[in-house]
């Protein structure tokens, strides 16, 4: 039934749908108890409608009416209710249609009023599957970012996760590298007390020889004045007569030469504290390596193993590392921890037992994820074979047949990247580039050898997208800046670079 029937079948006076209703002789129908209250009222029979007297004190029941109602009432209680909003606000009439233009739905009246006249409509159900296909590619971007952003949020649990475990483990290294020193200085400690304790014991020793020497004396001397001055004291003639023996004990008594301040008999406090610290730190120095450009282990490939000191490298199982964005995830290489934007800076490598190599310099900027394409410079040795190899291309075979010792050169203000054969000093090979970037040391490798060593001032290390099975390098690297600076040095497991360049030592390549 619609609304209207609804109305038609609700009393005036409660507005609800008629119980027991009764009509009034002006033909009024009205709920039995809703009338006889209204009259209780009142204290007046009259229709509450037209106010005419009614005839009836108490009117007859409409039957017809009644059965109407209980069926409407009937019919309702198995229908659910319509929601509001399934109906027109302004005609009450369920909504069948969607205006395409107001983008609203609308009723059958709505669609033939002059509000939407000329309009587009489509069905509910038509307009709805529409409209849901189109939130659901509105959706699609929205489900794939917030998955991105779950992947996200799980790299950063992991990194979080990843910070912890580097907590513990720079811990445990510190402690260790500490407790080194700790036990350096104890060691120092108890061997410098146990030698002022010997010392101690050996200047007692000859003070307490030295005094048992002078109480013999003592002694002897204190016997002889003793006797003398009995004899000295005796009758005359006992005196003349043992005057011999006495005055010959006397002559002859044994007299010591007056001793002298002992020398040396003191403890030698410059000995014991003279430059204690320089001593003891001189001895430190021996146990400890300095390395002011270390192997950065957050560019590392996860396949990377890294010594404690950051001076190693070598291949190993894949490691579960957080995918930052200074990590190379596809060639197994690492940067140097330092870079170079001016001045020149030149480093050894030394090569030992390793087929395929490579070392030089790639830019600030250079791809850490899938390959390397532009921004290294370098050589290498893959298979037997040595290259220059460089993104722009300038790729080059080297007419060299064994190396053990290269120089690297770097000059950044030249824009110069030099190579030399420090057994022989010849030449090996020169980029020419204006470097914009900061460059920095790398190196590649797939060998899987006992590991990589770094000693370098300024470390270089190269790995390039063309030679992608360049295997494990161990290499020590030294570095010095060419302003006078101290060298400094860095070490990895197979490459030895040692860096004892100076101004004066600077290799210039050949013309051309």
């Amino acid at each position: 039934m619609s609304s209207q029937s609804e109305k038609d079948l609700s009393c005036p006076i409660c507005y609800d749908i008629f119980r027991d209703p009764v009509v009034l002789s002006c033909s009024h129908s009205f709920c039995k108890d809703c009338l006889q209250r209204w009259w209780s009222e009142r204290r007046k029979d009259s229709c509450p409608l037209c106010k005419e007297i009614s005839s009836f004190r108490s009117p007859p029941c409409n039957l017809a009416l009644k059965n109407l109602c209980e069926a409407f009432t009937l019919e309702r209680k198995k229908k659910p209710p319509k929601e509001p909003e399934d109906l027109c606000s302004i005609h009450a009439e369920t909504l069948k249609l969607f205006c395409l233009d107001h983008q609203q739905p609308v009723c059958l009246i709505c669609r033939d009023s002059k509000a939407h006249s000329n309009h587009r409509f489509r069905p509910i159900s038509e307009a709805a599957q529409h409209h849901r296909e189109d939130l659901l590619r509105m959706l699609k971007p929205l489900k794939k970012k917030l998955m991105h952003l779950k992947q996200v949020r799980g790299s950063c649990d992991e990194t979080a996760e990843h910070i912890k475990i580097q907590v513990k483990y720079t811990e445990r290294l510190i402690m260790k590298q500490f407790n080194r020193l700790h036990q350096l200085l104890e060691e120092e400690e108890d061997a410098r007390i146990t030698a002022l304790r010997e010392e101690e014991k050996r200047k007692f020793k000859g003070m307490r020889e030295r005094t048992e020497a002078l109480n013999r004396a003592i002694r002897v001397l204190s016997n002889t004045i003793r006797t003398t001055e009995e004899e000295l004291r005796a009758a005359d003639l006992s005196f003349l007569q043992n005057y011999k023996d006495t005055s010959t004990r006397v002559k002859y008594c044994p007299l010591l030469e007056d001793p002298q301040p002992a020398s040396g008999a003191l403890i030698d406090e410059a000995k014991n504290l003279g430059n204690l610290t320089y001593n003891i730190w001189t001895k430190m120095k021996k146990m400890v390596s300095y390395s002011p450009i270390l192997l950065d282990p957050k560019t590392a490939h996860p396949e990377l193993i890294l010594s404690a000191d950051l001076t190693c490298l070598q291949i190993g199982p894949r490691q579960k590392l957080p995918e930052n964005p200074e990590r190379f995830d596809q060639h197994h290489c690492v940067l140097g921890s330092e870079g170079f934007n001016s001045g020149t800076h030149g480093w050894d490598v030394e090569v030992r037992n390793d087929q395929n190599w490579g070392v030089g310099v790639v830019k600030e900027s250079v791809q850490r994820k899938g390959e390397i394409q532009d921004g290294f410079w370098g050589i290498c040795l893959f298979n037997g074979n040595f290259m220059a190899v460089s993104h722009p291309p300038q790729n080059k075979d080297l007419p060299v047949k064994k190396l053990k010792r290269i120089r690297v050169q770097l000059d950044c203000d030249g824009g110069m990247l030099s190579f030399f054969d420090l057994d022989t000093e010849k030449h090996i090979h020169t980029f020419i580039h204006m470097f914009t970037e900061k460059m920095f040391p790398f190196i590649g490798t797939n060998n899987k050898l006992p590991g990589t060593e770094v000693y370098r001032e300024t470390t270089g290390g190269w790995w390039t997208q063309e030679r992608k099975q360049l295997n494990t390098i161990i290499w020590r690297i030294s570095h010095k800046v060419f302003n006078n600076t101290p060298v400094r040095n860095v070490r990895t497991s197979n490459l030895t670079v040692s860096t004892v360049c100076s101004s004066g030592e600077f290799l210039v390549p050949p013309a051309g």
